[in-house]
């Protein structure tokens, strides 16, 4: 019985040491951080600018007081075709893989409340929801190249051998024990052991495992890599008018997330002539959910008639999030064994993590915006957010924070719109630029975007169109651990939204 007592505590104080190396990474928090521009027809053709402008059920996700601006009830619902299309640049090899969705990316309503009396200090209150698909996960990306340097087993190796002070789990640890019951690390450790890609070091002055294969470089390696799910908040908005000039606006935003990312990484020695482990192929599959809040405060006022200025604060989001990872892997190694060349690691178990929250950077936004009268408008948006903010609120994660504080920092966004109306028919355009939330730029590259769309009006109904485009090149990397080489990839957003408004 002491035995098995002094083995349960080394696995449970395993399992704090490896607290921080588990399956998140500071990029999974970076992608709950960044929103996409989403919403209404006309808001997308406009690229979003619309802090000063209101009068859209999308506009209450930048300013809230934009509802104030609506003079009666109206209801907008809102579907997206996405279409990404990925380059990606590998050690010199290119690829391309496309992915296509179709939702409904949008459902809100204002319901309008005026004072009777004109001199009144409360002209009239709104109150609006309105459901908004913040971000769509549903993208592939394919890259594959020659590595000339390093391989996957380095991965594997940088869990077994132990890092920043953690110990490495012994051979007893690995083959005494249920995949189940080991912490994360000690389970990558499992995969390479149990697979063959790593081996036991029978050298006592070296680490405790060594690689199963050549070592020289030229690794054919691919990775294929799959997400999909969406980001989702519903807004519940007061507003009010305070006068003729003053419009004030809060939010109560309820997030729900629900993201599946798929990996499947082969690697073959690329060199038939040699002992040891020739190829291998690890799949990982991770599925993310959860949910939290956040709330906005905004204003505008008419400096004029025709001009408008506009002020919104964003919170933090507080998201309360719950991982579960299933892992595989399968290997060729002819030498490894006398009945098997071909060995399959699958524990055929789903790991379910304990709930973690993160919190998100808060958002400023200033905006101006002219209206022509009955002929059109022109806007303008700016803000700021400082993504060092973005944290792990467990002090398990004090390594990844450290991460996200040292490798982000302010990023400004700037959104373009204009809009001219003749007689029923309404002509739209924008551009929009975000600069990239990483100090270093290349880990995420700035965002550029342009946005067009036509809107008919049939009296006491509207049908718009948009179509909207934006670009930006990244790294991925193709494990996150013990192996840097990431591809280049360039990504090309092409969607299209179609919306029905209907004045209620």
């Amino acid at each position: 019985m002491k035995k098995y007592l002094l083995f349960a505590f080394f696995i449970l104080s395993a399992v704090s040491l490896y607290a921080q190396r588990d399956e998140n990474t500071a990029a999974d928090a970076v992608r709950y951080a960044i929103d996409n521009m989403n919403g209404t027809a006309r808001f997308r053709s406009m690229s979003g600018a619309f802090g000063a402008v209101g009068g859209d059920v999308s506009s209450m996700t930048v300013n809230p007081a934009g509802s104030a601006i609506y003079n009666f009830n109206s209801g907008t619902g809102s579907l997206t075709s996405y279409n990404i299309s990925n380059n990606s640049n590998y050690f010199g090899t290119k690829s391309k893989e496309n992915d296509n969705a179709f939702e409904l990316n949008q459902l809100g309503a204002v319901f309008v409340f005026n004072n009777t009396n004109p001199d009144s200090f409360m002209q009239k209150f709104t109150l609006g929801f309105n459901y908004d698909n913040t971000n769509n996960f549903d993208n592939s990306i394919f890259s594959k190249g020659v590595n000339p340097t390093n391989s996957i087993n380095n991965y594997f190796l940088s869990y077994a051998n132990g890092f920043d002070g953690v110990q490495a789990p012994s051979v007893s640890t690995l083959e005494n024990s249920y995949f189940e019951d080991l912490p994360f690390g000690y389970q990558q450790a499992y995969l390479g052991y149990y697979g063959f890609v790593i081996n036991p070091n029978t050298d006592p002055a070296g680490l405790p495992y060594v690689a199963n294969g050549p070592n020289g470089g030229n690794y054919y390696q691919e990775n294929y890599l799959q997400t999909s799910g969406y980001n989702g908040k519903v807004a519940l908005s007061f507003a009010t008018q305070l006068k003729q000039r003053l419009y004030l606006g809060a939010n109560i935003n309820v997030h729900f997330t629900d993201y599946i990312q798929t990996t499947s990484i082969f690697e073959d020695t690329n060199n038939p002539n040699v002992t040891g482990l020739q190829s291998i192929r690890f799949n990982t599959e991770k599925y993310t959910y959860g949910g939290g809040v956040s709330f906005n405060l905004g204003a505008i006022y008419k400096v004029t008639e025709q001009f408008r200025a506009g002020v919104a604060y964003e919170s933090p989001t507080w998201l309360t999030l719950q991982n579960e990872v299933t892992q595989s892997l399968r290997s060729y190694c002819p030498e490894c064994s006398t009945n098997n060349d071909t060995f399959i690691v699958n524990p055929q178990v789903t790991m379910v993590s304990d709930d973690y929250t993160i919190k998100t950077p808060s958002k400023w936004t200033g905006s101006l915006a002219y209206i022509f009268g009955r002929s059109g408008l022109l806007s303008v948006d700016a803000s700021i957010k400082d993504y060092s903010k973005t944290e792990y609120k467990s002090s398990r994660y004090n390594g990844l924070n450290d991460q996200l504080s040292d490798q982000l920092g302010y990023a400004a966004e700037v959104r373009v719109g204009g809009e001219v109306r003749i007689k029923n028919v309404s002509l739209r355009g924008g551009y929009r630029f975000e600069q990239s939330p990483y100090e270093n730029g290349r880990t995420m590259g700035d965002l550029w975007g342009l946005s067009g769309g036509l809107g008919f009006s049939f009296g006491g109904s509207r049908l718009d169109l948009a179509y909207s485009y934006f670009q930006r090149k990244m790294e991925v990397p193709v494990v996150s651990a013990g192996f840097t080489d990431a591809a280049r990839v360039k990504s090309d957003n092409n969607n299209v939204t179609l919306s029905y408004t209907l004045d209620l």
